[in-house]
């Protein structure tokens, strides 16, 4: 069997992901705001793979790297199918912003243009370009005294070309002149136009359009022939010198400097852009036919986003508000360490609130006989209280060691900013690896109670980010299992000194320990399969595209295991294929939520056991991270975790099944109608062990 038959391509796969999300925005079913968000994630998702995965295959190209991957592709090949897929996916998400336009003004909401305006309208928004608009501008004329400047990643622009006025020979008449001007992101990409009388009716107006509308003010003595928006993505990889760096923090920040200078890797210009503003992009960019998108509409749909959450009473519009609820097992206590004591606690995010992680690190760092706290920072939001809690509990005397990964990619900045901020506060910081990024999700309490010291740990598969806590789905688990306790000491041991690596109770740890223990689970659900036993795996991730993960489910699958993977994203597993994974099914579900959380089963001869991991099943969270997998030892929780599973293997609303052509259908509707995000809000439902959904 061919490679080709054999695998999907992981960035084939990831162009079906983005559709899948598409189809959110295209589904009538899914509250018209929240198509407008769908749209925006399909915008900042396809602006990351560009730069990214795109920009690196454009990079093997060009060096001439002509081997295929292990699905049968060349860079060059690859890129090709990439970008004819990209566009048709852009000409689709365009028909369906025009058609959601065309919705919401039904609703009383228009993006409008300025000759749509009344006189009074017009006289505000000139007044508002001059006084807010027109000092911020810079137009960059281009020529031989002033060279092409400089454009950043992912912003808006506007190409101007121009001819002078005056008296000129004919020769200089027919002569154009090309100037940039950025459009300022700092200030919002929307403009309220001022209501018409006895109007309940909301207008806006884009700020390039009103740019655009007095563009003449900067070219004074020049007449304007032609104004279009245009945008650039570049290569933002870092490529770093861990081994030779001095400082790692140093050499990072020297790349993000770097990063503003990347390769241009696509160009977006707006549709009918003037035959000279066009060449002159494309020379001084040295942008490839391939690389090259003219998009009829506005460039950058990612302002949707804004735009859509900050428009007043249409709330009729949106998802139902869902506030997550503290989880109930503390109800009844003030304080969480004594609840920890007793028994381990399960939560699942966003239906449970994040606010009890946050109490669970204020507790620790104000009780006087807290000894240590130790905990992971991947991704952190804005105005963080962990931080605040750590900075304060270092301040107060404890020993308070914080592994800060910075090269997580685009927060290194805002993850530089934290360390800082923790060193100065007395914190004990490590900036992850050399060579290895810290992905692992772990919090680690020492506390001095009676004779001896206790050890509280939280595991959980995402960031300890409270704003994501509410938009991604994310389990976390609360333990003091000895176990566990005796792991996590040694876990972060290997992080911050020179221990060996660990011969591991409870954990299992990549880059080494755990591809390994993921093998073995398999292996032994083959002998059961063999044997005549049940053997069953579950397992949930965001991706799976590690080429001997893939070969060992197969191998599980001949041998008569039954395999069911729930994988949002990436899947380079080919399900269904006769004698290679006829035991095989993929299931995504892509709806309000991003589903993130990473869960595994294995049916133990008859016995689930279920793990929670902060791993995707990829090759670099594999061997070039630091991931953490970690057994769930109490029954009833592994109840609570499967009952998670099965909402989603049962979902026949929003889940789509994977082909074994590549391809994604939606899971037929057979029976009542199962929607397991919205199932998952109804947590009596899946927290009592006896509602197992068959």
């Amino acid at each position: 069997m061919t490679s080709a038959k054999k695998y999907i391509n992981r960035d084939l796969s990831w162009l079906e992901f983005n559709r899948r999300v598409l189809e959110e925005a295209e589904d009538a079913g899914t509250p018209l705001l929240e198509r407008f968000q769908f749209l925006s994630i399909v915008q900042s998702n396809l602006d990351e793979f560009m730069s990214v995965r795109v920009a690196g295959l454009q990079a093997q190209s060009k060096a001439g790297y002509t081997k295929t991957d292990f699905t049968g592709y060349t860079p060059h090949g690859l890129i090709q199918r990439l970008m004819k897929r990209t566009t048709r996916m852009v000409r689709e998400q365009y028909k369906t912003y025009r058609e959601l336009l065309r919705l919401l003004a039904k609703e009383g909401v228009a993006l409008t243009t300025f000759r749509e305006l009344n006189e009074e309208q017009k006289e505000a928004l000139t007044e508002y370009f001059k006084q807010i608009i027109y000092p911020v501008l810079t137009p960059m004329a281009v020529d031989q005294s002033r060279p092409f400047p400089l454009l950043h990643s992912k912003e808006l622009y506007l190409t101007v070309v121009l001819k002078q006025e005056g008296q000129l020979s004919q020769e200089d008449e027919e002569k154009t002149f090309c100037a940039i001007v950025q459009v300022p992101s700092i200030l919002a990409r929307t403009v309220l136009v001022p209501g018409r009388r006895n109007s309940r009716k909301l207008s806006y107006m884009l700020l390039e359009d009103l740019i655009r509308e007095h563009i003449g003010l900067l070219f004074s003595g020049y007449r304007t022939e032609a104004v279009h928006a245009f945008r650039v993505t570049r290569n933002s990889d870092l490529t770093l010198n861990e081994e030779g760096a001095e400082d790692l923090l140093q050499e990072i920040e020297k790349e993000l400097r770097r990063r503003r200078r990347g390769l241009p890797v696509r160009l977006e210009v707006e549709k009918g852009i003037h035959t000279d503003a066009l060449e002159l992009l494309q020379d001084e960019l040295e942008i490839e036919g391939d690389a090259f998108d003219e998009i009829d509409g506005p460039l950058d749909l990612g302002f949707l986003s804004k735009f859509v959450s900050t428009l007043p009473n249409y709330d009729h519009l949106r998802y139902a508000k869902h506030e997550p609820v503290y989880p109930a097992e503390f109800d009844d206590e003030e304080d969480i360490l004594p609840v920890l004591r007793e028994k381990d606690v399960l939560l699942y995010h966003p239906y449970e609130s994040f606010e009890v992680v946050n109490d669970f690190i204020l507790e620790a760092a104000n009780d006087p006989n807290v000894l240590a706290i130790k905990m992971t920072l991947y991704r952190v939001s804005v105005n963080s209280i962990l931080v605040q809690a750590l900075a304060s509990a270092a301040e107060s005397g404890k020993q308070v060691t914080v592994v800060v990964e910075i090269k997580a990619r685009f927060d290194e900045a805002r993850n530089i900013a934290w360390a800082r901020q923790l060193e100065k506060a007395g914190c004990h910081v490590v900036y992850g690896l050399v060579g290895l990024k810290t992905h692992a999700k772990i919090t680690l309490v020492v506390r001095k109670e009676a004779d001896s010291l206790r050890r509280y740990v939280h595991v959980g598969t995402g960031n300890y980010n409270e704003n994501t806590a509410r938009l991604y789905t994310d389990v976390g688990l609360f333990t003091s299992h000895p176990d566990i306790g005796a792991d996590a000491t040694a876990l972060f041991n290997e992080m911050t000194g020179y221990s060996t690596p660990h011969l591991w109770s409870s954990f299992a740890v990549a880059p080494i320990g755990l591809k390994p223990k993921l093998f073995e689970l398999i292996d032994r659900e083959i002998g059961h399969a063999r044997g005549g036993r049940p053997a069953h795996i579950i397992a949930k991730m965001n991706s799976l595209s590690n080429q001997s993960m893939i070969d060992k489910l197969y191998e599980a699958s001949q041998a008569g295991v039954k395999i069911e993977l729930i994988v949002r994203g990436v899947c380079c597993l080919r399900p269904g294929v006769q004698g290679l994974s006829d035991n095989i099914r993929v299931i995504s579900i892509v709806d309000r939520y991003l589903e993130h959380a990473r869960i595994l089963s294995v049916a133990g001869g008859g016995q689930d056991e279920v793990y929670l991991s902060s791993a995707d099943w990829m090759t670099r969270n594999l061997s070039r991270r630091v991931e953490l997998m970690c057994p769930v030892y109490d029954p009833s929780l592994r109840s609570i975790l499967m009952n998670v599973l099965r909402m989603n293997l049962n979902d026949n609303v929003k889940a789509r099944e994977l082909q074994s052509t590549g391809s994604y259908e939606r899971v037929a509707i057979t029976g009542a109608p199962l929607r397991s995000q919205f199932e998952a809000a109804d947590i009596p439902l899946w927290k009592s062990i006896a509602a197992v959904i068959e």
